[in-house]
C-alpha cells in the first residue's frame, strides 16, 4: 500500500508542476516547474527500478536541456507575457495558426485515449530486455539513430523558433 500512495503522490507532483509549466506568466518560474515535474518523472522511473532511465533523466533533462532553456530565457530577457502585445495582430492569433492549434491538440487527445484505452503490444519473442548500460548504448546510437538525431533537430528547431517569435518589433532577423 506505501508504494501505491509513494506512486500517486509523485504523479501529483508529476502533474501538478506540468500544469503549473503552462499556467506560468513567468518564464522563469516555468522552468522551475519543469525541472520540478522531470525531478517527479525520475522518482518514478526509480519507483519502476529502471535507476538509469531516472539518472538519465537527471543529467540529461533536468541537468543539460533545461541549463539550455534557461539560457534562451535569460537570452530573450523576457521577465513575463506582456497582454498588450498579445492582440489580434499577433501572429500566433492568425485564424489559420488557431486552426492547427486545435488540429494538433485534437489529434494529441486522440492518440493519448488510444494509448491508454487500446489493445496492448504484444512483446516480439526474440526480443531480450536490455539489462546494461552498454546494452542501452548500443542500442540507442544502432537501431534507434534516426529517431534519436531527429530528437536534437526538434529540440534545436524549437529553440531557433522560440528565439525568433519572442523578438521584439523593429529588430532585425
Amino acid at each position: 500500500m506505501p508504494e501505491t500512495l509513494v506512486f500517486y503522490l509523485l504523479a501529483a507532483l508529476a502533474i501538478g508542476a506540468s500544469a503549473m509549466v503552462i499556467g506560468q506568466r513567468n518564464p522563469m518560474y516555468s522552468v522551475m516547474m519543469l525541472i520540478a515535474s522531470f525531478g517527479a518523472l525520475a522518482a518514478l522511473y526509480i519507483q519502476l527500478d529502471a535507476p538509469f532511465v531516472a539518472v538519465a533523466q537527471i543529467i540529461i533533462y533536468a541537468g543539460a536541456i533545461m541549463v539550455l532553456f534557461l539560457f534562451v530565457v535569460m537570452l530573450l530577457n523576457a521577465p513575463q507575457e506582456d497582454r498588450a502585445e498579445w492582440d489580434r495582430s499577433h501572429p500566433l492569433r492568425q485564424p489559420g495558426v488557431t486552426r492547427f492549434g486545435t488540429l494538433m491538440a485534437l489529434l494529441l487527445v486522440i492518440e493519448l485515449t488510444w494509448a491508454l484505452t487500446g489493445p496492448g503490444r504484444a512483446v516480439e519473442s526474440g526480443a531480450a530486455p536490455v539489462s546494461s548500460v552498454r546494452e542501452v548504448g548500443r542500442v540507442l546510437f544502432t537501431d534507434y539513430m534516426f529517431a534519436f538525431e531527429a530528437t536534437s533537430i526538434l529540440i534545436l528547431v524549437a529553440m531557433l523558433g522560440a528565439v525568433l517569435l519572442a523578438r521584439r518589433e523593429g529588430e532585425q532577423p
